[in-house]
């Protein structure tokens, strides 16, 4: 079991967030959902995102931010565009329990938030011509670093053998 989470501050997009569940499902981490969002958590395009793996999601919502963090201790790391830190610079290999937390889609994270904790902002680098990347686009390019850092605990190397398995190409045949 990680000690990765995943925090989305009001998000809008349901696709979006389809896809960030898919993502944890992947890497079997907890996902929080700060309200408000801009959909309903049953949204069918919610539902179409997270494909086959809706029922395997381990999410929890949260009314607000604050509601949130009195509940969740930890260190929190922050993704935003204004953040001065590389996210490869964190350091997801320590014992506490880490949030990284990406904010909505069109505003971000509350920017006196990130302002109170500007030593945990981190950004994904980009050309002068990119303002942000799509946010699960984000979400998965910084949550499989922190795994590739611990090392991809409990996590598939090959095709499970519950599915195709993994010498299902040595005996494919077009």
């Amino acid at each position: 079991m990680s000690n990765i989470e995943v925090v989305l501050y009001n998000p809008e997009i349901p696709q979006n967030t389809g896809n960030i569940m898919r993502t944890c499902v992947a890497l079997g981490l907890k996902l929080h959902l700060i309200e408000p969002m801009g959909f309903k958590i049953d949204d069918t395009k919610l539902r179409r995102s997270a494909v086959d793996y809706y029922d395997k999601i381990n999410y929890e919502i949260h009314s607000s931010f604050n509601e949130f963090s009195k509940k969740n201790q930890g260190i929190y790391y922050f993704l935003t565009r204004y953040g001065n830190k590389n996210y490869t610079d964190i350091n997801f290999n320590v014992d506490d329990k880490i949030y990284v937390i990406f904010g909505s889609e069109s505003y971000g994270i509350d920017r006196s938030l990130l302002a109170e904790n500007i030593d945990n902002c981190f950004r994904i680098p980009t050309t002068k011509d990119v303002r942000s990347l799509n946010l699960s686009n984000s979400a998965a390019i910084v949550l499989y670093e922190g795994m590739r850092q611990k090392g991809f605990p409990e996590l598939e190397f090959n095709e499970p053998e519950s599915l195709k398995g993994k010498d299902f190409l040595k005996s494919y045949v077009k």
